[in-house]
């Protein structure tokens, strides 16, 4: 059901590690490349920006946690990657869903209590660590770079498990929806909406983008 989120979200989080150059971050996220010790007012944007970010970047709940490691490690304060974890909530995909049932004038209301808690709750999460001296740092942080990305280990098993499982599910899916597909069409007539349309195309551009650079990678 989010496969297009998920390969859309881990496309973008690595183009913008790979590209976007630190100064960037350092123009968006207040105090960011600085070395002395945030105020309240710089975590507080941080936490404001990060939803922001995550809604242009339009990525589901699962796609964005790549381009949280990605802001953490360009040394976002925590508050402003919760609240960019915690914006799943506020994509244009939920608005888009919220907006179908709802209509937009609630939807966009539904968005805005939800900005307004997402931030508060960054907030408390970031000073509540903070007072229990607890709170993660970009300099005890291992980039997702600098781990191990392979081993023949117990995960190494449990992955091909767990593959094989979603692989039946995947096939059990496929075979259902070609089943109501079909119905659906002597029904209803078949066609696809437009934001359907935008994602497919957009999932199609990713899985090209990262077939090429595993090709470069490769021959490289």
């Amino acid at each position: 059901m989010v496969w297009k989120d998920v390969l859309i979200g881990f496309t973008v989080a690595g183009i913008i590690s790979a590209f976007v150059p630190s100064a960037f971050f350092e123009w968006l996220f207040v105090g960011v490349g600085s070395e002395q010790e945030l105020g309240f007012w710089a975590v507080l944007q941080q936490a404001v920006v990060g939803p922001i970010a995550a809604f242009f970047t339009f990525i589901g709940s699962m796609g964005n946690i790549p381009l949280a490691a990605v802001l953490f490690g360009e040394g976002v304060a925590f508050a402003g990657v919760m609240a960019f974890i915690f914006s799943d909530l506020v994509v244009l995909p939920v608005l888009r869903i919220n907006a179908r049932y709802y209509g937009w004038k609630m939807s966009l209301y539904i968005a805005l209590m939800l900005f307004v808690s997402l931030v508060a709750a960054s907030l408390v999460m970031h000073y509540g660590l903070l007072s229990f001296d607890a709170l993660p740092t970009a300099e005890n942080w291992n980039a997702p770079t600098d781990r191990a990305h392979f081993e023949l280990n117990y995960g190494f098993v449990l992955n091909l498990i767990f593959l094989s499982f979603a692989a039946l599910l995947v096939k059990l899916f496929v075979d259902h929806k070609t089943g109501h597909d079909h119905d659906h069409h002597h029904n209803h007539g078949s066609g696809k909406t437009l934001s359907d349309k935008v994602m497919l195309t957009l999932s199609a551009v990713s899985v090209a983008w990262l077939v090429i650079g595993l090709a470069l990678y490769l021959t490289g």
